[in-house]
């Protein structure tokens, strides 16, 4: 199943979220894979004459996967990864375009970087059910910021490929208990700098939990000024839709096994 919402227009530079729950696909398809950011050969060359902001240089494109494992039990729960991200996809008008009074002068942390912030730290939450990650990410020079828009819409676009309808449960349509399964849950990151992790993501717990806790901490540097683009797919979206973990890796091969 699927949902998809875009509701803030992506500008260069301006803040643009949407979030997506999907289900798969399951015709075997061919991806190339990637698990950590590969560096260019005069990328170091380049970052040398960049201007240096609150995260660092350039801007950087990252996607962060998670597969765990979810019981049938925790499907229908309140506390559940889905029903965080169900609650957010409901409540995305608001998202992008205005800020909460969180502090005295009235500047707020955007309904963005929260978004972000909650997602990443109700994954983490979870690690003891991972399965699989994996994570890539580009970095851009400033003045190359059409390019790295073009690419975070790219990477969108691919994950969006992998379904087949778009599809979020309405409120209060949860059954007594779902089935068990195995839910994978994808981020898109577009964020100035060049120092948020988004190496290693797979490759043991302990990385896993390193990406997803800095992008959580810079995603609210400067009230989320510095996160340009969020966005967040997931599968499945129905109590009753089951993912196995032989469609994880027909659907998502470039997951590294925990």
């Amino acid at each position: 199943m699927v949902m998809k919402q875009m509701k803030t227009p992506f500008a260069v530079l301006s803040l643009a979220v949407s979030s997506k729950a999907f289900a798969p696909t399951l015709p075997a398809r061919h991806y190339s894979t990637s698990s950590s950011t590969g560096l260019q050969f005069f990328e170091g060359l380049d970052k040398a004459f960049e201007d240096s902001g609150p995260l660092g240089k350039g801007i950087t494109v990252g996607k962060v996967q998670v597969a765990l494992a979810v019981s049938g039990a925790e499907r229908t729960s309140r506390d559940s990864i889905f029903a965080i991200l169900e609650k957010q996809a409901r409540n995305n008008g608001d998202i992008g375009s205005s800020y909460d009074d969180d502090y005295d002068e009235g500047y707020g942390d955007s309904h963005l970087s929260k978004f972000c912030h909650e997602i990443c730290l109700a994954l983490v939450r979870k690690s003891d059910n991972w399965v699989a990650a994996c994570s890539e990410s580009e970095w851009f020079k400033e003045q190359d910021m059409a390019k790295a828009e073009s690419v975070y819409n790219l990477w969108a676009d691919r994950e969006a490929c992998k379904f087949e309808k778009e599809y979020v449960p309405p409120e209060g349509s949860a059954s007594a208990e779902g089935n068990p399964t195995v839910a994978v849950v994808s981020l898109i990151v577009e964020i100035q700098g060049d120092e948020t992790n988004f190496e290693r993501a797979g490759f043991s717990i302990v990385d896993t939990k390193s990406v997803l806790t800095s992008l959580a901490s810079d995603c609210r540097v400067e009230g989320g000024d510095c996160l340009n683009a969020f966005e967040v797919f997931w599968t499945p979206s129905e109590p009753k839709e089951v993912l196995t973990e032989r469609d994880t890796i027909v659907d998502f091969p470039e997951l590294i096994t925990l």
